[in-house]
């Protein structure tokens, strides 16, 4: 049986789009008040093997903390709160109509650029830890 709080994905390439939307004043503004930190400029992204999308895609059915856009010339977004191999993230769920990813992608962003930080490359594989309200 899986553990609904584990995933285990492989570190894929990403749009480049994370870096711009993590570092919106707004969006470092309410990670550091919802989640504790400043993200780091980007995500990792992460993909999800098959026997892992159930948990995904429950994930995307809560609620989580919302990032609310100042303006309608941004998109919302929702973030829960995950540890990355001990470290502190949040999967980041883009609104459905500006999300450029595959559905068994998900973003990760954290305080520190993670793949320094845990050593890892595209193709390797890291554990997420959701954490339940």
């Amino acid at each position: 049986m899986i553990d609904p709080l584990k995933i285990t994905g492989k570190i894929v390439s990403g749009s480049k789009q994370g870096a711009f939307f993590t570092q919106l004043d707004w969006v470092r503004e309410q990670c550091l008040n919802k989640l504790g930190f400043i993200p780091w400029p980007g995500t990792l992204n992460l993909e999800i093997p098959a026997d892992s999308l159930p948990i995904v895609e429950l994930l995307r059915l809560e609620e989580g903390f919302e990032l609310v856009p100042p303006d309608s010339h941004y998109c919302s977004g929702r973030v829960f709160p995950v540890s990355v191999e001990g470290i502190k993230g949040a999967i980041v769920f883009p609104a459905e109509d500006v999300r450029v990813h595959a559905r068994n992608v998900v973003e990760i962003i954290s305080p520190k650029m993670l793949k320094d930080t845990l050593g890892v490359k595209n193709g390797d594989q890291v554990t997420i830890f959701i954490k339940r309200h």
